[in-house]
């Protein structure tokens, strides 16, 4: 956090570690990372990465859910930045469909250009096996987000969808608030951390830009990003 003495500011790191190891989502491919040099022998350290674009606190592009999508490059960089509003879905029970009226709240708040930010508090699950069992977007919901022109929308779970239970069978699978949302040129952010003290800044009136830029991967599906808020 750092704050300036003329205009107090508080930035709130809301991305996850990146570490062999860590959570990802299933099947996607597992994180290691290695030394490849080493100061002693090489006069430098650099490290040898092994992750997919979907690791740890990421962006998803449209072209994630469709091959005809825009990728990474071919989105605006405003896409990625903006005033934020913060949905608090709090309490909810594991796997609970979000429909419009759990962003009742946060729906008249929203317009274009604005991050909208979906505070389910399952990051506290990070690095557990319930963090599967998040909160998701019903397809209804995704759209009525859509409708009133936000075209950034970032979670702190798996995903924005249903993660499906390793016992569920494949026809359960679906991405229809991805497809929504990507289909209507947004993108999504998802495993953000640390949404609760931003909901505490919202309620005293306290402005929040959030900055969700990507790594600048050519062709990309998604990419890892440093999330962070400022509240001025």
């Amino acid at each position: 956090m750092s704050e300036t003495a003329d205009a107090p500011t508080t930035l709130v790191d809301l991305s996850v570690p990146v570490f062999t190891g860590m959570p990802v989502y299933p099947g996607d491919p597992e994180v290691s990372i290695t030394g490849a040099l080493r100061t002693a022998e090489d006069g430098v350290n650099v490290l040898r990465l092994h992750l997919g674009s979907q690791t740890g606190t990421h962006i998803d592009a449209p072209y994630h859910v469709d091959d005809t999508w825009p990728t990474l490059e071919g989105l605006p960089l405003d896409r990625f930045t903006g005033p934020a509003v913060v949905a608090d879905l709090r309490g909810l029970a594991p796997r609970t469909a979000v429909t419009p009226d759990h962003l009742a709240a946060a729906l008249p708040r929203l317009g274009p250009g604005v991050v909208l930010l979906l505070c389910t508090g399952w990051s506290a699950h990070w690095e557990t096996d319930h963090y599967l069992a998040h909160p998701w977007l019903t397809p209804q919901a995704a759209q009525a987000v859509v409708d009133t022109g936000v075209r950034t929308v970032a979670v702190d779970a798996l995903s924005v969808d249903r993660t499906p239970d390793p016992a569920d069978p494949p026809a359960d699978f679906s991405l229809a608030a991805h497809r929504i949302l990507c289909g209507a040129g947004a993108v999504i952010a998802e495993n953000l951390t640390n949404l609760p003290p931003l909901l505490t800044a919202q309620s005293a009136g306290r402005p929040i830009e959030v900055s969700l830029f990507p790594l600048r991967l050519t062709a990309a599906d998604g990419a890892p990003t440093r999330a962070v808020a400022r509240i001025s």
